[in-house]
């Protein structure tokens, strides 16, 4: 089973930008489907974006489209993160987690579709 270990959160300032790595143990890396998903307290865990295995098909809510990028680079087993225009409702801890297969639009956005998740980073957005 992949460990994900996510890492660059930090505090920003509103419309700063950030790169949020996610590097995963295991040699399967490149055949997962993968996932950033963020999460504040007492709330569930929302999507923000998704990436096909070889990177060619991506998928990002809406609130972030056109301001965050998903990227990987299987040869790091890395998943990346690029946030730009960062504003205080994106602050929360971001976490990536694994899928098996690309799927609808509803199932990679469903939390329940990925695992392994890590440990989270938090990224914290002053105004």
């Amino acid at each position: 089973q992949v460990q994900l270990v996510e890492s660059g959160g930090r505090l920003v300032q509103a419309g700063d930008s950030l790169r949020l790595s996610c590097e995963a143990s295991g040699h399967t890396f490149s055949s997962y489907v993968m996932g950033w998903f963020r999460q504040n307290p007492g709330k569930e865990r929302e999507f923000v974006a998704a990436i096909s295995w070889s990177g060619d098909r991506t998928f990002y809510a809406n609130s972030v489209k056109g301001r965050f990028t998903i990227s990987r680079d299987n040869a790091k087993n890395t998943v990346y993160l690029q946030m730009n225009s960062l504003k205080p409702e994106d602050m929360a801890v971001y976490y990536c987690g694994t899928a098996r297969a690309w799927g609808s639009s509803w199932s990679m956005a469903n939390h329940q579709t990925f695992g392994s998740w890590g440990q989270g980073t938090q990224v914290t957005v002053s105004s």
